[in-house]
Parts: C-alpha cells; sequence; structure tokens
C-alpha cells in the first residue's frame, strides 16, 4: 500500500482510533488507581576486606552467595518476626524479601515488598543488622587482618514498585492501538468491494466518473 493509501484509511477510520485508545488508556488508569499500593524498600550491605589483599577479596567474592544463603533462611526470618513484632510466617516474609549478590560492588542487596513503606524499611534494616552481627561473630573467631566486614551503605529507603500509573497508562494506549489496527483492518476488507461513492469507484477501478444515474447529491 501507498503512503496516500495510509492517509486516506487514516482521514477515514481516525475517530475508531481515538476511541479505542482513549478506551484502553483510560480503563488502565482506572484500574491502577484501583489498586492498592505497594512499596519496595532496598538496603545494601556492604562486604569489605579488612585489607588490600587480592586473594583475599576473592575469596570474599566467591562467598557473598554463601552470606546470601544464609541470611535466607527460616531461621533468620523468624528472628525478624521476633525482633518487630510481625504477626507472619517465616515462609510468608520470606515471599516477601529477595537477595542479590553483586560481585563487581561487593554488595549484597536486600529488597522487601510490602503494603507498608515504613515497615519494609524496618524489615530491611532488621534482616541488614542480623547479618552485620553474624559477620562480627565469624570475624572474631580469625585473625584481625584475615576478617571480612559487612556494613550498612545507606539506610533503607522505599519506593512505590506498584502500581505505575503512568506505565500502565501507556500500556493501554499501546494495546488500544492494536485494538483499532485490528478494527481497521477488518473494515477495509469487508468494504474493500463495495462502492458507495464515485470516489471509492475510481479509487479501486483507477477510472473516471463522468456521470451517474441518478446524480449524486
Amino acid at each position: 500500500m501507498e503512503i496516500q493509501e495510509y492517509l486516506r484509511i487514516l482521514q477515514k477510520r481516525w475517530w475508531i482510533i481515538v476511541i479505542a485508545v482513549v478506551l484502553t488508556a483510560g480503563s488502565a488508569f482506572l484500574f491502577s488507581k484501583l489498586q492498592h499500593p505497594v512499596y519496595q524498600s532496598t538496603a545494601e550491605l556492604v562486604i569489605e576486606p579488612a585489607r588490600p589483599d587480592w586473594g583475599l577479596a576473592q575469596s570474599a567474592k566467591m562467598l557473598l552467595r554463601t552470606y546470601m544463603t544464609v541470611a535466607d533462611s527460616d531461621q533468620w526470618a523468624q528472628k525478624v518476626i521476633d525482633t518487630l513484632g510481625l504477626p507472619l510466617t517465616p515462609e510468608r516474609l520470606r515471599s516477601d524479601v529477595r537477595f542479590a549478590a553483586e560481585d563487581d560492588r561487593m554488595v549484597i542487596k536486600i529488597e522487601v515488598e510490602g503494603y507498608d513503606g515504613d515497615q519494609a524499611n524496618d524489615i530491611a534494616r532488621t534482616w541488614a543488622d542480623l547479618l552485620i552481627q553474624w559477620r562480627d561473630s565469624q570475624n572474631a573467631l580469625q585473625r584481625k587482618e584475615d576478617r571480612v566486614s559487612a556494613y550498612l551503605r545507606d539506610q533503607p529507603r522505599y519506593s512505590q514498585s506498584w502500581p505505575k500509573t503512568k506505565v500502565v497508562t501507556v500500556a493501554g494506549g499501546i494495546v488500544g492501538l492494536g485494538i483499532a489496527a485490528v478494527v481497521v483492518f477488518f473494515l477495509e476488507w469487508v468494504e474493500s468491494g463495495v462502492f458507495r461513492t464515485s470516489e471509492d469507484l475510481e479509487h479501486q477501478l483507477n477510472l473516471t466518473v463522468i456521470g451517474a444515474i441518478p446524480p449524486e447529491d
């Protein structure tokens, strides 16, 4: 199809596109506003060897995931529950917590999701404190120069992770464009062999209409 053909279709069917985009984007916007906000708090624990030794640094990198595995347990979850007095089971609490080890930055990241942002901050901070205390107890058994410490990079801060109203609305508009394209394609296909005006006849058959019986108004 030539660009003139697309422009003709757009000029003829523009209202379908507008209605579809407005309806789907508006529905997506309302849907996002009706959702209960979910917040995510992030705490970053820096793992730091006691001396700038390549061997010790490599060992610490290798142990990052071990530290993360130790922290991600029902036992630690129960300690967090007891400390904060949370009405949760360890399994339920762990379902809202994610751990990630970043070898390049020597960081263990703790992400907590929940409907209460302040509570998510408290959980992330308490979990981080437990890991710091555990590392301190392990360091007490080692020589000072062989120790690997852990400390909180910054205090946990939460942000809203769901719903992302702008993203949901834009996605709804894109879906609307897709629906409109399907509808317009179907209508054009149905009407491809139907001539309602002399312009349709000229367009489809590439002929010039000299007259019509009865004459067009």
